[in-house]
């Protein structure tokens, strides 16, 4: 039953907002909130890692190499003063090596520090160390190295060389503190991400079950709270309480539910009061109703479950008797096995186009304004592979909007597409074109294609369910498609025909080829603006 605007009571309060307006700003908020936790532990995870790097691998290495820093400078004067005083070749290459240790624990200090926050104090004491290190090899290691060793040491000499030596040992302390400082800082910074990182986390779990359960809040208090309360009016209304009231607090659609439950007990009150041979007549209809519906759904049932079932079997262990005896039938056995399997699909493909059938009209779900493009673009997408296997080219010209059930709508549709390509001529490749005009009140709508054509002597039998005009083997079908959409376009108000040749637009290279024609009511003029839509073509 369709109120009128005028008995429609003026929402307020909640009763303004609907569910899906809500639900998308609950989620927007929730989404961001949720986003901004992870990447605030995204971020901490990070740092963490990062302050990580920083003291495992860059400044424990480099505490590393300032002390087989300080090791060669100690073993380069020892070498050194040895081979003055025995000339020994192998105190010579010892020093040589010292000198190279320290210049390569020097280059690897310097790679493992570069870029790590509060390094610089390091780096200058590591160039000055290195600097009185190079004075004292410039002054005397390398005077006593480039001689013939086993002289001796000149006293005054080695004094000299050893209060420069002093000085780039006494480097190596503030060097050394420096490093240690250095190491203290980053094992601070460590500390520091780890608990910014187990408290990111944690905030992230916290607002996550915070979440749920303002989303559980939410859904109780929009949906199930106010559905509890309509339920239990409803139910009070059913017990014989006819003048309980049914305004349900809660968001627009529960509303609105209400206000159309609401009328329809007004609109039966009425009724009844006015004659009881219409009120005993109306029960007699409704009790016919509900036993035509018990039939249906138990048809329903039945051919959903208790008939596929047995075919599935039946197919499944045709299939493995195939797979475990294969080799121990002939060719013969093995194309019966084919059959078998063949028929119990057909049969269930028979099976679900018979529920198909009957679902409409009973079934349905119809919309204020459909648009029709819309259907034809999930029409072309379900027939998407066999247009793709047969080269099929299919123009769709500009629909409109009527009212009607979406799903019936797409069968239609595409049970016309699948036909007009199916029912092709060899080597010829698929040429389907839709299209519509407004006749009166009416849309009238046209589906043409270059294929193998209809005589016009089965224009009323290719309407009828199970009626085939080719053999199973030649094309593929149940024969219950075109009797599908004229139930669909009869239940939708219009009607449905073959059409004459007359009617193709063909430019006679293409063959006869199939015209169907099929009405849709139209709705008022002024309520058109808006019926057509986007191209569209293929």
């Amino acid at each position: 039953m369709v109120l009128p605007a005028a008995d429609i009571p003026e929402a307020h309060g909640m009763s303004r907002i609907r569910l899906v307006q809500i639900y998308r700003w609950g989620s927007i908020v929730l989404g961001l909130l949720l986003l901004l936790a992870f990447v605030q532990a995204g971020s901490a995870l990070y740092e963490d890692g990062r302050a990580r790097e920083v003291l495992v691998d860059r400044v424990d290495p480099a505490a590393l190499e300032q002390f087989r820093l300080s090791s060669a400078l100690t073993t380069q004067d020892a070498a050194i003063r040895d081979y003055a005083l025995d000339g020994g070749q192998n105190r010579l290459t010892e020093y040589r090596e010292a000198v190279e240790q320290e210049r390569a624990s020097a280059a690897r200090m310097r790679r493992l520090l570069a870029g790590v926050p509060g390094s610089g104090d390091v780096l200058r004491l590591l160039d000055r160390a290195m600097a009185d290190s190079r004075a004292w090899r410039t002054t005397f290691a390398d005077h006593v190295a480039a001689g013939p060793g086993g002289q001796g040491l000149d006293r005054a000499e080695s004094r000299q060389a050893r209060r420069l030596l002093n000085q780039a040992r006494g480097d190596m302390s503030p060097l050394q503190a420096g490093i240690t400082r250095l190491h203290d800082r980053a094992a601070g910074t460590l500390q520091s991400r780890a608990r910014t990182m187990v408290w990111s986390i944690g905030a992230a779990l916290i607002l996550v079950v915070v979440a749920a359960i303002a989303l559980a809040m939410l859904i109780r208090r929009t949906v199930l709270t106010p559905m509890s309360s309509l339920t239990g009016r409803v139910r009070a209304v059913a017990q014989g309480d006819y003048a309980h009231p049914l305004d349900v607090p809660g968001p627009a659609e529960i509303n609105e539910l209400a206000v159309i439950i609401d009328a329809m007990r007004d609109r039966i009150i009425d009724e009844w009061r006015a004659t009881v041979d219409k009120t005993r007549q109306l029960d007699a209809q409704t009790e016919e109703l509900r036993r035509s519906n018990a039939e249906l759904e138990q048809f329903a049932y039945v051919a959903s479950h208790d008939l596929q079932e047995p075919l599935r079997k039946v197919a499944s262990f045709c299939q493995m008797i195939e797979r475990r005896y294969g080799d121990q039938l002939d060719e013969r056995g093995r194309q019966y096995i084919v059959f078998a399997v063949d028929g119990a699909k057909r049969m269930q493909a028979l099976i679900n186009d018979l529920l198909s059938f009957s679902r409409v009209g009973r079934l349905s779900r119809p919309e204020e304004s459909v648009d029709l493009n819309e259907v034809a673009r999930q029409a072309l997408d379900n027939v998407a592979a066999l247009r793709e296997e047969t080269g099929a080219e299919v123009d769709i010209g500009d629909l409109p909007h009527v009212p009607g059930d979406r799903t019936q709508f797409t069968q239609l549709f595409q049970n016309l597409l699948g036909n007009a390509i199916k029912f092709r001529r060899a080597d010829v490749p698929p040429r389907v074109t839709i299209d519509v005009r407004r006749a009166g009140d009416e849309w009238e709508f046209r589906c043409a294609d270059n294929g193998i054509g209809i005589e016009p002597r089965y224009a009323d039998r290719i309407f009828l369910i199970f009626q085939r005009l080719h053999p199973r083997d030649a094309y593929a079908g149940t024969g219950i498609g075109l009797a599908l959409c004229k139930k669909i376009v009869e239940f939708h108000g219009g009607r449905i025909w073959l059409g004459t040749g007359d009617d193709s637009d063909d430019d006679g290279d293409d063959g006869p080829g199939t015209v169907f024609h099929w009405t849709l009511p139209a709705d008022p003029p002024q309520t058109q603006a808006n019926t057509t839509g986007a191209d569209a073509s293929r």
